[in-house]
């Protein structure tokens, strides 16, 4: 064992001090800076802070109630005038930034009408707007009943079967699995190159054949596997910490991402496949280097391969439609696909146990084989040097006893 951690150590070491290894992994948190930052100026500078104006002709409005911001952290002020005229020429005196006219008969038929200059006011200012009619309307209901109006309704949607929910407040674990999806088909394809590299470079050099003096094929396989697999992590880490620190700093200044809440057990899930998932990509790209006499070649046969990892996106109308037919479940049970379509499913339905089960001992079952028959095709590779083994090659060699 202390072989293989050696092997990882220098793997690890080697792949760090890359600059690409940087440029990967600072950049992500670097744009979810800049999308944040312009985010936060466009919420925050972007606000007109003058009153809003309105004409009541119904005579139901009180601007001494008070009421809670919509959208905005800052309540608008709210100035009321006798009729059209006298709003127009604080409008067009800049005084206010729109108004809005309130008819006599808005109890009968509710409909208000909103007059603006140049710029409509932003849905921060309309929202106030909202709140502010609501909190006069329910003035004189008794304090529980008023309470429930401001609020609101909680609209929780289920599907007939139970099998599907989703809240308004719950958007995050809608978009989480499109989000761990993406994510890991950037893992892949950013560490195809990687895993690749790692194969044909010592291939091409011949330094391999000196390594094999004192390490086995299993030892520097699962050596290179385990040190890329961390520099993954590490990869991971750094971005999972630059969006909390995002989302953070982000909810001090954006009300919606207030309510977001982490998915836990959708996180843990995420992991337990993950591993495994990267582990079958490892031990499939160190079979492709171990069969091709060169990195070009390789290149190019793993970026077929990369197409099984992310066949799933192809059937994202199915996964809204139907996320329990029978296409899916195939794809949940198939281990290069287990990784997306389990994330695709999980915010569309409540997928049964044994699916979940079955598919992580697949994909776990897999992934061990993966890097057993590609140890193998190393070794064989090793004493092909100049020479392609081709599938039906590969087949034989990985069923050989010996």
């Amino acid at each position: 064992m202390q072989k293989f951690w050696l092997v990882a150590k220098r793997e690890y070491r080697k792949m760090v001090r890359r600059r690409a290894f940087w440029v990967g992994t600072l950049g992500i948190p670097l744009l979810i800076v800049v999308i944040m930052a312009v985010s936060i100026a466009v919420a925050v500078g972007g606000r007109d802070d003058r009153p809003l104006g309105y004409v009541d002709y119904a005579d139901i409005l009180n601007p001494e109630v008070s009421f809670e911001a919509g959208e905005g952290n800052k309540v608008t002020e709210m100035q009321t005038f006798s009729d059209e005229a006298a709003a127009t020429a604080a409008l067009e005196a800049g005084e206010i930034q729109a108004f809005y006219v309130v008819p006599a008969d808005y109890l009968q038929s509710p409909e208000v009408t909103l007059y603006y200059w140049d710029d409509s006011p932003g849905e921060a200012v309309q929202g106030d707007f909202k709140e502010f009619m609501q909190a006069n309307l329910s003035a004189d209901l008794p304090d529980d009943v008023r309470r429930l109006v401001l609020e609101g309704v909680s609209l929780t949607v289920r599907s007939a079967d139970g099998r599907r929910e989703a809240s308004g407040e719950d958007f995050v674990n809608l978009f989480m699995p499109f989000f761990a999806g993406m994510f890991f088909v950037f893992s892949v394809t950013s560490s195809a190159g990687y895993l690749l590299q790692a194969v044909t470079d010592e291939k091409e050099n011949r330094t391999v054949e000196i390594m094999f003096t004192s390490l086995s094929p299993e030892q520097l396989i699962g050596g290179k596997a385990a040190g890329l697999i961390a520099v993954a992590l590490s990869q991971i880490l750094v971005w999972v910490l630059a969006v909390v620190v995002g989302l953070v700093v982000g909810a001090q200044f954006l009300e919606p991402l207030q309510t977001v809440r982490v998915p836990w057990t959708f996180l843990l899930v995420m992991i337990l496949y993950f591993l495994p998932a990267y582990v079958l990509m490892a031990g499939l790209m160190t079979a492709i280097g171990s069969m091709v006499t060169e990195m070009r070649q390789g290149q190019q046969i793993a970026g077929v391969l990369n197409m099984l990892f992310i066949l799933p996106f192809f059937f994202v109308s199915v996964v809204f439609f139907n996320p329990d037919s029978p296409i899916l479940i195939a794809l949940t049970l198939f281990p290069t696909t287990a990784f997306i379509t389990v994330a695709l499913r999980w915010g569309m339905t409540v997928m049964p146990a044994w699916q979940l089960i079955a598919s992580w001992v697949l994909l776990v079952g897999t992934a061990g084989l993966s890097v057993w028959a590609s140890a193998r095709l190393f070794r064989v590779g090793m004493l092909r040097y100049g020479q392609r083994i081709d599938l039906r090659a590969a087949l034989q060699i990985i069923r050989a006893r010996d």
